[in-house]
């Protein structure tokens, strides 16, 4: 692996509970729309891997080979969502649903009554400042959910995504395939959130540990995957 190295301001190597662990960033094509993962994994990953590596997978190419983007012209916004997504806090490190696009795909998802529930139970807790109860109530996948940036490599700086469905199916149906255990992550400067995980031998907050400061990269760098091994 000594030709892999680090994305600018990270590191290949992590200490997590004494335990080190080497990240190498796996650089790929530009996923396009339904592509097929399995065979991602086996051009870019497997002639990489030793027993035991972990492979954690970015949610957002997940949901590309899924076919959950969509072109932004081609999303219908209703006046609900132009107005409450003009209410979301805006992110440095990505829209999340503060783009008519991205809250329309999220009323689409999980529907505006489940939307509704999570503004009423986050305003409830907000005075006492209690953060994330809107995302505990619409769930992970909603808050996966993305839009278009001015760093968002073409052709997705014009497409909105939605987090991938079955994110544990996938992982479990890529590791029957590739033999190593897969995670999938949502993953941004602000924290990371293990969506999907094939392995039962270690505990997601070890796993979002591994990855809280995101070495991965999925602008020019183009690294949306990495192999994970434990030193």
């Amino acid at each position: 692996m000594a030709s892999f190295s680090s994305n600018p301001g990270k590191n290949i190597v992590i200490e997590v509970a004494g335990i080190q662990y080497e990240r190498y960033p796996i650089k790929t094509h530009v996923i396009k729309i339904k592509e097929n993962l399995t065979e991602i994994l086996k051009q870019y990953v497997a002639p990489h891997l030793q027993p035991g590596d972990l492979i954690f997978i970015s949610e957002k190419i997940v949901a590309i080979s899924q076919g959950r983007s969509y072109p932004i012209a081609e999303i219908k916004v209703s006046k609900i969502a132009t107005f409450l997504s003009g209410k979301v806090y805006k992110s440095p490190y990505g829209i999340g649903l503060g783009s008519p696009w991205t809250m329309q795909l999220a009323l689409n998802e999980v529907g505006y009554g489940r939307i509704g529930l999570g503004i009423l139970v986050h305003l409830l807790f907000k005075p006492f400042g209690i953060k994330g109860m809107f995302y505990r109530v619409v769930g992970r996948t909603v808050a996966a959910i993305d839009g278009p940036c001015d760093y968002t490599l073409p052709p997705y700086n014009k497409y909105a995504k939605l987090g991938p469905k079955d994110p544990d199916k996938v992982a479990q149906q890529l590791k029957n395939y590739i033999g190593h255990d897969v995670v999938i992550i949502d993953a941004n400067d602000l924290g990371v959130n293990i969506l999907g995980s094939s392995t039962k031998n270690i505990q997601r907050e070890t796993l979002a540990a591994i990855f809280k400061d995101n070495p991965l990269g999925q602008t020019s760098e183009q690294t949306p995957i990495a192999i994970v091994r434990k030193i």
